[in-house]
């Protein structure tokens, strides 16, 4: 996929969380994100995924002009798989209806076929046996995995990962890990902000490192990981992968 941004920017009062980002990246598959908390990651892949509006700029996806009126965020909304850091799994719906009901309610399958692609996703996940469980009766990493199969039942453009694994313990953030690396490996478009630096360089095929709202620096990952040119990058690997 290819992914355009020119200006984009978006104030929470005095607070510039995007102070004008431009960027044109090549053909990617996968995009990492990084950068320390509060510096812009998440309200980027907000506006990335149409759930928050810039006050100014624009957005192309595959050279497509993403619309900031309603209506064509909504359609832009639909085409996309977004994975929260905290779930967002509707608490009182098994985890077999959590993917059911978008598929119908939203995208116009019926019944049956909603039932058979979920039932499909929660078994490819390893989730067969918790499908008529609640959120709150499986474990972070079950919970992030129907999430991930929820997104990827609408079979989405592309996914988008929000830190996905900022709320589970180390045993089943690499669960999750493992499951995004596979995806990846079959070719599914990604873009996601991590903390994980040694994940981001395996996986990530593009990198952009966003820091006081603006980018910083932008590249292959191979490249950024591996010869940093910008100070503030250099200090935040130093301290990010020193343990």
């Amino acid at each position: 996929m290819q992914l355009k941004l020119t200006g984009i920017t978006k104030r929470f009062g005095s607070l510039a969380a995007l102070d004008g980002l431009s960027l044109e990246l090549p053909a990617f598959n996968a995009l990492a994100v990084i950068g320390p908390s509060g510096g812009g990651k998440t309200t980027l892949l907000r506006v990335i995924g149409g759930l928050t509006t810039p006050d100014a700029g624009e957005l192309e996806i595959d050279r497509e002009q993403v619309g900031f009126d309603d209506e064509s965020l909504l359609t832009h909304r639909r085409r996309i798989g977004t994975v929260f850091q905290a779930y967002n799994l509707f608490p009182h719906l098994s985890a077999l209806e959590n993917i059911t009901l978008p598929l119908e309610k939203v995208h116009g399958f019926a019944p049956d076929a909603a039932r058979a692609e979920a039932e499909a996703l929660l078994a490819r996940f390893q989730l067969s046996q918790h499908g008529d469980k609640k959120p709150a009766q499986l474990s972070g990493g079950q919970q992030q995995r129907v999430a991930i199969a929820r997104a990827m039942a609408i079979r989405p453009r592309f996914l988008l990962l929000d830190e996905p694994t900022s709320a589970l313990d180390p045993e089943m953030t690499a669960e999750v890990l493992d499951i995004i690396g596979e995806l990846r490996r079959e070719g599914r478009d990604l873009i996601m902000a991590t903390h994980h630096m040694g994940f981001a360089r395996t996986v990530a095929d593009q990198c952009i490192f966003v820091c006081d709202g603006e980018i910083a620096e932008a590249g292959p990952a191979t490249e950024l990981f591996g010869n940093p040119q910008s100070e503030k990058l250099r200090n935040f690997l130093a301290k990010t992968l020193k343990y």
